[in-house]
Order: structure tokens, then C-alpha cells, then sequence
């Protein structure tokens, strides 16, 4: 073999090994153990679209709870363009008229849902009205680490008349919803600094 083409090979190698690498490194199933978030998102064959996630959260039950509850402020944790035509509170059960626009959405959709919380300190959102054929929110809400974070069990299924195929909706329900979980995890972190203060 000639001096250039042991050069070359040797060269290819170590492509090789460095594309082999960046595959092993930074392939996403790698990291899910060491991750706060675990998402499944998925097109129910029966139509509509189911998420189920565990997030552990960087702060006590009654920080999460109270951003997570604080419904006047709701369309601020989601990066989807959102924003509240009403909202009351009556015996402990909130209605929430909101008005969401979305890329796969054709204009502008309304969802009404009445949110509360359980005796058991779950919280509970279920559809009232608006765009949206079916939509059920549950978050269960357990101490973590000595009481100083939050393991939050969370559940979603939504069905809404749109063009876009369910698993195009799941798809981009799972980068939305991948986002709301750290905009309330950020949001928490800086409730936590503040309360230190």
C-alpha cells in the first residue's frame, strides 16, 4: 500500500470512530435516566391523543401546586400563543374560557374547562365547552427528596377537529408539552431563589 492510501484509511478511521461517537453520545436514549422528564405522547388508535409523563420538579408539593393552579397566569407556562377570555371560581372549581392559537390549528380555537382539586390533592381539569371534542388534565402531585422536590404524574388526552393527522398532533403536543414542563420547572426554580431571599 502506498503512503497516501494508509493515510487516507487511517483518516476514515478516525471519521469513523468520531461519527460513532456523536451517534453513542448523543443518541437521546442515553440520557432519559438522568433526566427529570419522561414523555410519551401517542395518536389513540380510537382518535385523539394521549400523554403521559413523570416529571420530577425542583421544589416542594405547594410551590408546584401553586403554579400550576394560578390560572390567571396559565397561557405565561406554554410556548403556544395563548390567552384567557374568562375565568371564575365558584365553590372551589375554576372555569377557564381560553382562546388558543397554534400552528396546526386553522385560526383561533376556544377550550372551557372547569380545573379543581381533589381531596386527595390531585388536580383535575376536564372539557366544559369550546373547540375541543375531548380534553381530561390530570396532575398528581407527591413529596421527593425529603420533601424538597415534587414527583408529578401527569396525564392528558385531547381530541379537537383540525386537518392535521393525530400523529402529527402528537408530535407536536410532545415538543409543546417538553416545553411547559421546563417553563414550570424555571418558573419554580425562581419561586424557590425568591422564598430564600
Amino acid at each position: 500500500m502506498s503512503r497516501l492510501t494508509l493515510i487516507y484509511n487511517r483518516f476514515m478511521l478516525w471519521r469513523a470512530l468520531i461519527l460513532i461517537c456523536c451517534f453513542i453520545l448523543g443518541w437521546p436514549g442515553w440520557s432519559y435516566a438522568a433526566e427529570p422528564i419522561l414523555l410519551d405522547v401517542r395518536a389513540e388508535p380510537t382518535g385523539g391523543v394521549k400523554a403521559i409523563a413523570t416529571v420530577l420538579f425542583s421544589a416542594p408539593v405547594s410551590v408546584i401546586q401553586s403554579i400550576l393552579t394560578d390560572y390567571a397566569h396559565w397561557p405565561s407556562l406554554f410556548d403556544v400563543r395563548m390567552r384567557i377570555a374568562d375565568l371564575s371560581v365558584q365553590d372551589g372549581v375554576t372555569r377557564l374560557d381560553v382562546r388558543i392559537a397554534h400552528a396546526l390549528l386553522l385560526g383561533e380555537r376556544r377550550l372551557v374547562t372547569e380545573s379543581q382539586t381533589l381531596p386527595n390533592g390531585e388536580l383535575l381539569s376536564d372539557l366544559k365547552g369550546g373547540d375541543f371534542t375531548s380534553y381530561h388534565r390530570r396532575w398528581k402531585l407527591t413529596p421527593a427528596e425529603g420533601e424538597a422536590q415534587t414527583h408529578a404524574e401527569f396525564e392528558l388526552f385531547v381530541e379537537i377537529e383540525t386537518m392535521a393527522p393525530d400523529w402529527l398532533v402528537a408530535m407536536a403536543m410532545k415538543r409543546d408539552l417538553a416545553a411547559h414542563f421546563r417553563i414550570v420547572q424555571d418558573r419554580a426554580l425562581g419561586q424557590m431563589q425568591q422564598l430564600r431571599r
